[in-house]
């Protein structure tokens, strides 16, 4: 890790209001060392993070930084090649897989499901890992699903098909199928693909509330430095800086991983970092 850099605390930078809406079951992720590769190519190289309970933490950087593959481990669909992720002080890797469902929600990046399902019976699936719990714990079933649906604004809804609606539409079904789930961590990967402003907004909004612990994969950095309580700069596999938007969002660390000119104002509503980019007078008229 020597060659990332670390911006020190959560606790010395984090807003209070991440702790004021921290629910007493949100997850703790910890994640030390991580390299994976594919076909000797390195995907990640030495990742380490630390995301305390109802944390919104974001993961930012280019295209094939990371990102994902990232997010792929931390819900243990790709197994590290070495390193440690502990959920809540457990070996990711060693839970049952049932309870880590019960643990974990993840939102993936071109998600389908459902086809010949209605919506309601797609939100429904994130009552599965639930069904071994004891039956009194199962009647919750039913009031998960329609808070899901009621937090996308797709309540009225729940009764059509899935399939023909469109990019954002199930997007945002999918989204409430990991709220139905009830999870002490949500993975998000690309949340606001396909989605209006609005519901880019409004969905980031709803994770935001939830007082669990939350982390995603942003492309809009002017949206990260709104939602995020913390930020991880991705580059090539490496952790180039953790910290508070305000500290990650600096314009030469950003024009040189994204390789733009940037600049940098402030919100004047919501007074968080907000950027500008432009493509290099040498670069211009290009497709990279």
């Amino acid at each position: 890790m020597s060659s990332a850099d670390i911006v020190s605390g959560v606790a010395a930078h984090r807003p209070a209001s991440a702790h004021a809406r921290s629910r007493p079951d949100a997850a703790k992720l910890d994640a030390v060392d991580l390299d994976f590769s594919i076909a000797q190519r390195k995907l990640l190289d030495g990742v380490a993070l630390a995301l305390t309970p109802g944390e919104c933490f974001g993961i930012i950087g280019p295209n094939g930084s990371g990102k994902s593959t990232l997010l792929r481990c931390l819900y243990a669909w790709h197994r590290p090649d070495s390193g440690s992720i502990q959920l809540n002080g457990h070996d990711l890797f060693a839970m049952d897989a049932a309870r880590r469902a019960c643990e974990v929600a993840v939102l993936a990046q071109h998600a389908e499901a459902g086809l010949g399902l209605t919506i309601e019976e797609v939100v429904a699936l994130g009552r599965l890992p639930h069904r071994r719990l004891p039956k009194r714990e199962r009647s919750q079933d039913e009031p998960a699903i329609e808070q899901a649906l009621l937090a996308v604004d797709l309540l009225d809804w729940r009764k059509l098909p899935f399939a023909p609606l469109s990019g954002g539409e199930k997007q945002r079904v999918l989204f409430a199928r990991a709220l139905a789930q009830q999870p002490s961590l949500l993975i998000l990967d690309e949340p606001t693909n396909h989605l209006d402003i609005r519901h880019q907004l409004a969905v980031l909004d709803v994770a935001r509330r939830l007082g669990i612990t939350v982390v995603a994969t942003l492309h809009d950095l002017n949206i990260a430095a709104r939602w995020c309580d913390r930020l991880c700069l991705l580059d090539q596999g490496r952790i180039r800086r953790i910290g508070p938007p305000d500290a990650v969002l600096e314009p030469a660390l950003i024009g040189s991983v994204y390789g733009v000119e940037v600049e940098r104002d402030q919100d004047p509503r919501m007074g968080h970092p907000r950027l500008s980019f432009h493509l290099p007078s040498r670069l211009s008229g290009q497709l990279l």
